[in-house]
């Protein structure tokens, strides 16, 4: 299992599956987000910032800037590391916020698409189920109306 989920995956980054696995709402929503060069970097800082190698960097910029004090230009109760810290919060907060706001555009669009699938649908069935009824109805007219055969019982028409 693990060799044919690896040859599944080894053509395409994690993060993107195939665009065979998507409907045509999720294809041209990640479209347009790489055709914008501000959403598609809004797109790869949020992705960055929620791995693990972002909390990695950080841990050691942190130790350095602990360990060190900036070599004496920072030093305890580290200011100036506390301004850059907040400071990369709010940008940080901001591509959440991108994030965020993308998702329920893209949630939107999707829920669209399914309700006018649905909508679609519902009329496909009951065209059918009016053809099928129609058809019920002729084919009971129609032995309703032919006489029996001879030798044939009566009752065992109906039926």
């Amino acid at each position: 299992m693990a060799k044919l989920d690896t040859e599944v995956h080894e053509h395409q980054p994690a993060n993107q599956p195939d665009d065979t696995e998507h409907s045509p709402v999720v294809i041209s929503q990640l479209k347009k987000r790489a055709d914008d060069w501000q959403l598609h970097l809004a797109d790869q800082i949020t992705s960055f910032a929620g791995s693990m190698p972002f909390v990695w960097v950080h841990v050691a910029i942190f130790a350095f800037w602990v360990a060190t004090g900036l070599f004496g230009a920072d030093p305890y109760p580290f200011q100036f590391l506390t301004f850059m810290v907040s400071l990369e919060a709010i940008f940080l907060s901001t591509f959440v916020m991108i994030g965020q706001n993308r998702q329920s555009t893209f949630q939107q669009a999707k829920a669209d698409r399914d309700f006018h699938e649905a909508e679609l649908e519902l009329k496909r069935n009951t065209e059918l189920t009016r053809s099928v009824h129609a058809i019920t109805k002729a084919i009971d007219a129609r032995m309703r109306a032919t006489p029996p055969e001879p030798g044939e019982d009566a009752s065992a028409a109906d039926a």
